[in-house]
């Protein structure tokens, strides 16, 4: 579903978290926080399919992700990719 309009940094995230979440799966091993990882990739999966994610938003799943796979070294490059397509929309605006 990827337009000539789509914003390219939208394709960005949802390439990075589809491939996250295809690599989550197949991950063996169980660990506490797994459920936290499923839950915060499928929402920024949501964000990424008709609208402008949120950037606040965004940050935020990105800490509980990180969180909760973050010591899983077999994660760590599809990691680095989501945190890498989050950081091209910037910081969110100061109120």
């Amino acid at each position: 579903m990827t337009g000539s309009d789509e914003d390219p940094r939208v394709a960005e995230l949802r390439t990075a978290v589809s491939r996250l979440r295809r690599e989550l799966a197949a991950h063996p091993s169980e660990f506490p926080d797994r459920g936290i990882a499923e839950d915060e990739l499928a929402a920024l999966a949501a964000m990424t399919i008709d609208r402008a994610p949120e950037i606040p938003r965004l940050r935020r799943s990105l800490l509980l992700i990180a969180g909760a796979i973050g010591s899983v070294s077999a994660l760590s490059r599809g990691l680095s990719d989501v945190r890498d397509a989050v950081d091209l929309f910037g910081e969110p605006p100061r109120r």
